[in-house]
């Protein structure tokens, strides 16, 4: 079978559980690359099964640089001329496998092109094609863009030299169905990443936006990306969305009401 000229890249650590069906629905791609730092798990010796078994893969290991830095690391081993950005808990649907090689046709005046995801949800699966995440720029021409190594948190590849379209159908499936329990926790984490990136480029707290932003939040993922559909499964992710708006909001408070008046206790004075 001629395999199409892309590299997939893949950051990971510890992704045992996900990361074969990941590789699995990359079988058509000429080339793919995965960039571990430090797992302790089974990860390593998975990657290293398909490399006996001849698959096409490039394994490095590098220490943890940051989202964007880690990325941008795996993306400067890729030596094909389309370049493709795939989380180790990500698959390509057969519409987005059929659909590549239309993509990597394009004029040259195009160097990316944006992909719909779509999450699995406790309860009800993945969500149907109706629903489904912003179009985000997950295949790029080779050396028509990098990532911005300042974005801490939700990085993304930044084009350059070109136009960007949006793909017609497919969609990356997004398989990590976390419990609340646990979805909360990583939502607590990438607000702080979040807060302390805003923080650090003296971006101001508004009132507004801790007390507006969560609701917007909720109303763009339940409505126009069509969470509503997805019955209770729907609105708890759309739910969980709205926190992480509220604790970045409120991080963000609270770093530049701490910076203006640090925490002292006065009771002595009252």
């Amino acid at each position: 079978m001629t395999k199409l000229p892309i590299s997939a890249f893949i950051i990971c650590q510890n992704e045992e559980r996900y990361l074969g069906n990941c590789i699995e629905s990359l079988a058509e791609f000429a080339e793919i690359v995965i960039v571990d730092s430090g797992s302790t798990d089974g990860t390593v010796q998975l990657i290293q099964s398909y490399i006996d078994r001849g698959w096409p893969i490039r394994f490095y290991h590098e220490t943890w640089r940051g989202y964007a830095g880690q990325k941008q690391f795996a993306l400067a081993q890729c030596l094909q001329d389309w370049c493709f950005n795939v989380d180790s808990d990500e698959r390509l649907d057969k519409p987005l496998r059929d659909l590549l090689p239309e993509l990597i046709a394009a004029p040259a005046d195009i160097v990316g092109w944006r992909v719909a995801r779509r999450p699995y949800l406790i309860g009800y699966g993945y969500t149907p094609e109706k629903v489904k995440e912003r179009k985000n720029l997950r295949l790029i021409r080779r050396g028509k863009g990098g990532y911005d190594l300042a974005q801490a948190v939700h990085e993304g590849i930044v084009p350059r030299g070109g136009r960007v379209e949006k793909a017609k159908t497919g969609s990356l499936l997004h398989f990590r169905p976390l419990v609340i329990d646990e979805q909360i926790l990583k939502e607590n984490k990438y607000s702080t990443l979040k807060a302390d990136q805003q923080f650090s480029e003296g971006r101001k707290a508004k009132v507004s936006k801790l007390i507006f932003s969560p609701s917007l939040y909720f109303l763009r993922l339940y409505f126009r990306n069509g969470l509503w559909r997805c019955g209770p499964s729907g609105f708890i992710e759309a739910m969980t969305g709205a926190v992480y708006a509220f604790l970045t909001q409120a991080k963000l408070y609270q770093r530049q009401a701490l910076a203006a008046r640090p925490n002292h206790d006065d009771a002595g004075d009252r």
